[in-house]
This record gives structure tokens, sequence and C-alpha cells, in this order.
């Protein structure tokens, strides 16, 4: 195999493993803090189900991410080098603070960047980028509605309910975390197999959109790898820096996470699992008592969202002008093409 397309699988390996470790604590952090499921059990979990996903609800969101940004016969396999690094380099940082972010933002962001070096805005496909930027807009509004309604739907429902109702709601979450799973499997592993196929069809080694087996298995061991593992940091900032997760609250926040991430990954719309999970648990929390959550914690993590797409695109801009400053890179590249 080639020195390139090695360094492609990679870098997608790695990126994937940390989209892992970013997104399994925003999945666990709840059902942890509420004491439904013990740290490793969780974990061990999330893992397993996320490993399932892609196999169990096909590759829409593969096809999304690899056919509609970028047109794979126009471009080189330094964009989507590029575009990798930057995404990963984001994901350490954030996941260094304890921020979580969104590693869909940051590949969308980092695949812009790296293309705007050429100058040649046609290059993008906008119609195709509109279509994922409104999914990963509009999926946290949905995730804050979902929470709200599923929260306030449970108050209704258990209204005359003695606190013993507690102990239903901790054993139901690990069915709820297994759905959490199969759902970010799904959605999350997909998004690393569409890069790597559009490398591959780059490069020629496809003539068309099609997801070899290995590379879903590849993805799909990387991404539930990386779930195993957990980020402490981040679980610490969604478990309890919004407000006192008690198991009423992990059991909705994982309904409805699992309900909309499931749905945009059977209609191919890839959405930010960090976001929807996030955005959920602040819905269930208003439900109950609007100030009960912490909004200003809220914010800071709005912000590091709002930045992602912007500062891993001028990630994405260096690093394909680095690699283009390589001269083996370049008649590597060269011969491939």
């Amino acid at each position: 195999m080639d020195p390139v397309i090695i360094a492609l699988v990679a870098l997608a390996i790695a990126f994937s493993f940390l989209n892992g470790v970013q997104d399994s604590s925003n999945i666990v952090a709840t059902a942890i803090s509420s004491r439904a499921l013990p740290p490793r059990a969780a974990l061990a979990i999330i893992a397993v189900s996320e490993f399932a996903g892609p196999f169990l609800f096909g590759v829409a969101v593969a096809e999304t991410i690899g056919s509609n940004i970028v047109s794979a016969d126009q471009i080189t396999i330094s964009v989507v080098l590029a575009a990798m690094l930057a995404a990963i380099i984001w994901n350490i940082t954030t996941w260094f603070f304890g921020i979580p972010s969104s590693s869909s933002h940051a590949l969308i962001g980092g695949i812009v960047g790296a293309v705007m070096l050429s100058g040649d805005w046609s290059l993008l496909r906008l119609d195709g980028i509109l279509k994922i930027l409104t999914a990963l807009f509009i999926s946290p509004v949905i995730g804050f509605i979902a929470g709200f309604f599923f929260m306030k739907l449970t108050l209704f429902l258990a209204r005359s309910a003695t606190p013993g109702i507690n102990v239903f709601f901790k054993r139901v979450q690990l069915f709820t975390a297994v759905a959490l799973g199969l759902s970010h499997g799904a959605n999350d592993a997909q998004k690393t197999m569409g890069v790597i196929v559009l490398g591959l069809m780059i490069t020629g080694q496809l003539d068309e959109f099609v997801v070899p087996t290995w590379v879903v298995l590849v993805c799909a061991a990387a991404l539930s790898a990386g779930g195993a593992t957990g980020g402490w940091r981040l679980i610490r900032t969604l478990g309890g820096k919004f407000y006192k997760v008690r198991p009423i609250h992990g059991f909705n926040n994982q309904l409805a996470s699992a309900a909309v991430i499931l749905g945009a990954a059977l209609l191919g719309g890839p959405v930010s699992t960090t976001q929807v999970v996030s955005t959920a648990l602040l819905g269930v929390g208003a439900a109950e008592r609007p100030n009960k959550v912490r909004w200003g914690v809220a914010g800071n993590i709005l912000t590091a969202w709002l930045l992602t797409i912007p500062l891993t695109g001028i990630l994405g801009l260096l690093f394909n002008l680095a690699l283009s400053q390589i001269p083996s890179l370049n008649q590597t590249l060269a011969t491939l093409r």
C-alpha cells in the first residue's frame, strides 16, 4: 500500500479514536453521575454499542461526508490529510482543557480551510455543505426540545410515584445507554469512513463511492477503542457542572439524545453528538426548573462551538500549505493522480 494511503488511514484512525474519547464522555456522563452505572461498566457498554452501530444502521452519513463537501476528481489528497490533522489538533486541545467540542465541526472546518489554499471556491459543493451545516446547527435545537419534552412527559407520568422510582430510572439507563451508543456509532464512525473513501477515490483506488468492509471495521474499532478509554475531564463537565444530575435526568437525556442522533443517522445527516447530548441535558434541566441550570457553563461551551469551524479552517489551510512544501510528498501525489 502506498505511504500516502497509509498516512491517510493512520490519521483517520487517530481522528476516530479521539472522537470516541470525546463523545463517550458525553454519552456516559449522566449515567455515571446519576450512579446508574459504574464508570468502567458504562464505558464498556458504550464501546461495544459504538462498534455495532454502523453495521446495524448502514452508511448513509459516510456518503454525505465523502461526496457532498468536495469533488473527489478536483482536489488532491493533501486537502484530506490537512483536514484530518486540523481536526485531530482541535480535538486534543479541547480534550486537554475539558471543553466538550464537536469533532464534526472540526472536520468540516479543516476541509474547507484546506481547500481555501487554492483560492478556488468552486471546489466546494456549497449545496452539500449547506445541508451538512443545517443538520449540525439544527440538531442541538432539536436535542434541547426533545430533552425538554421527554422530561416534562416523564414528570407527568411519574407525578404520583414514590422515591423508589429512582431505582427504575437507574436500571433502565442500561438500555438507553446501549441505544445512545448504537446511535453514536451509526453517526460518528461513518464520518471517518467518508473521509477515507474520499481519499481512496482521490488517489484512484476506488472509481465510485463504495465503503469497503475493511473501512467499516477499522473506523468502528477505532471509535470503540476511544469510547472504552473515556474522557474523564469531559465527564466531569457534563456530569456535574450544568446541575446535579439525578437518575431521572440521566434517563431522559439519553433517551432524547439517542432519538435525535439515530434519526439523523438514518436520514444521512451528520450531527454532533457533543452538541445534541449537551443541549438535551440543558432541555431536561430546564423542563424541571430553568434556574437550576448553570447557564454560564453552557455559554462557555457555546463559545467553543462557534469558534470550532473558523479555527480549524485556519489550521486546515496552514497544514495544507505545509504539506504543499514537501517535495517528496508532491511527487507521490502526482504519481497517485
